[in-house]
């Protein structure tokens, strides 16, 4: 009997429509001190061609992008993209936003020169243009001025406290040259206010170990000789006490830059109006006290396990208040990196790669995933049961992804809270999905429909 081919049926696929989109358009290939820029206009006569306008060489300064600006509206241009050139896009994006015109920011990668072509930043420029008039251009998401001067406090206050903890890291080094064994008798120099006394006593030049032991606070006193003896055998110099007392005034300071920066960020966020809560009486407010009827933005991201206060208003600064940017969860995973990048090609399907994208927003809820290992609920048991199976990195990075999934839910809707399912939520539905698969498989052996039973079941 000859083999018979297998009939692979055809599937239908919705294609965008690629015609032209936007009559007027202009597209700005951008260096740091300059920028090309390639406007298409419709033809000048019926029948004839569509017209590109370049201007070469327009410098990156206000005045000129303002009159570029200007000549723009006049044109009546519909739609400026450009890309996203290290940050050298900031002065054109906001300056011709602010005078009305729709600006489009679009990933490099997404505007590749055809292969063959000559490369020149006029061509860019042309080539930008014509993909945008066509709608082949996606554009990239640029936050609204509120949450980028946010953005921009959150990010500061990340690389004072990356800054902090390398300060904290050259004292403890600093400290093992001298011989001085007290990080290995603290959990944390940072973080016990003991080892703080103890170092502020020997930048100021004590050097008696048994003096300094006895400085110890609070549970570290019953704990003295330990502490005696690792200090015992230390050779502090001259120039490792003004070592230590220039680590300590620099984490002092950055201590107060902290905080400044916090009070800031918390400032700018009960500016928003969006990011407010609505008290009892159905007033909008900064704090809406108890009973409110809808939680500020940063307090109910907050109530999500490994999310503290500081690191939603920093998750906020990143993906801003309105959801409307990512039409689905899937959308905001995806534009954080958080979502594996298929490869297949022919009967070869290649092992996920790392999709890149937002790493500041992705390395907040990594961090959150990791505050969430340990605790006993829904993303803390799912922690630890897919790290048995994955492994550490790619669970933490699954449960990340499942946290930004609840961010969205709960920016999208502000009446929604967040509500733990509990630590054996999985293990209650893994026992209920089995025990009625098995009945019904009893069932279908005796000869009873059980087609009606599953519909109802599910």
């Amino acid at each position: 009997m000859a083999h018979r081919k297998k009939k692979i049926p055809a599937q239908l696929v919705e294609d965008e429509d690629y015609q032209l989109r936007h009559e007027k358009v202009a597209g700005i290939d951008i260096a740091k001190d300059k920028g090309d820029v390639c406007t298409r206009l419709p033809a000048a006569r019926e029948g004839g061609r569509r017209r590109s306008r370049v201007e070469e060489n327009v410098p990156a300064r206000a005045r000129d992008i303002l009159e570029l600006g200007a000549r723009l509206l006049a044109d009546g241009v519909e739609l400026v993209v450009m890309e996203s050139t290290s940050d050298y896009w900031r002065i054109w994006y906001y300056l011709l936003e602010s005078l009305g015109l729709a600006v489009a920011l679009v990933n490099s990668s997404h505007a590749r020169q055809l292969a063959g072509r000559p490369k020149t930043d006029r061509l860019d420029a042309q080539w930008l243009a014509r993909l945008a008039e066509m709608g082949l251009l996606r554009p990239s998401f640029v936050p609204p001025p509120e949450i980028r001067a946010l953005r921009d406090l959150a990010r500061t206050r990340l690389q004072l406290v990356r800054d902090r903890t390398r300060e904290w890291q050259r004292l403890e080094k600093l400290l093992e040259g001298a011989l001085v064994k007290l990080s290995a008798e603290l959990s944390s120099l940072a973080k016990v206010k003991s080892a703080r006394v103890i170092l502020e006593a020997l930048a100021g030049g004590e050097r008696d170990p048994k003096s300094l032991a006895g400085l110890a606070l609070g549970s570290l006193r019953g704990r003295r000789g330990d502490l005696e003896a690792a200090l015992e055998g230390m050779m502090p110099r001259g120039h490792h006490a003004r070592l230590i007392r220039i680590h300590l005034d620099h984490i002092t300071f950055l201590d107060r830059s902290v905080a400044a920066v916090e009070d800031d960020i918390a400032a700018s966020l009960e500016e928003i109006p969006a990011a407010r809560g609505i008290d009892a009486a159905g007033v909008a407010s900064p704090d809406p006290g108890p009973g409110a009827a809808v939680l500020p933005a940063d307090a109910r991201l907050a109530e999500i396990p490994g999310v503290t206060l500081d690191l939603a208003r920093a998750i906020i600064a990143e993906t801003g208040l309105d959801m409307s940017a990512f039409p689905t969860p899937g959308h905001l995973v995806s534009w954080a990196g958080l979502a594996p990048v298929t490869r297949q090609s022919g009967p070869r399907q290649r092992k996920p790669a790392k999709g890149q994208g937002n790493g500041y927003l992705k390395g907040y809820c990594t961090q959150a995933a990791n505050g969430a290992g340990g605790t006993a609920t829904f993303l803390g048991e799912r922690l630890a049961r897919l790290s048995r199976h994955l492994g550490g990195a790619r669970a933490r990075c699954a449960v990340a992804r499942s946290i930004l999934v609840i961010i969205w839910h709960l920016l999208n809707d502000p009446e929604a809270r967040y509500t733990d399912l509990g630590p054996d939520w999985h293990a209650r539905k893994t026992d209920r999905d089995k025990k009625i698969r098995g009945h019904l498989r009893g069932l279908q052996a005796l000869g009873i429909d059980t087609s009606s039973l599953t519909a109802t079941a599910a």
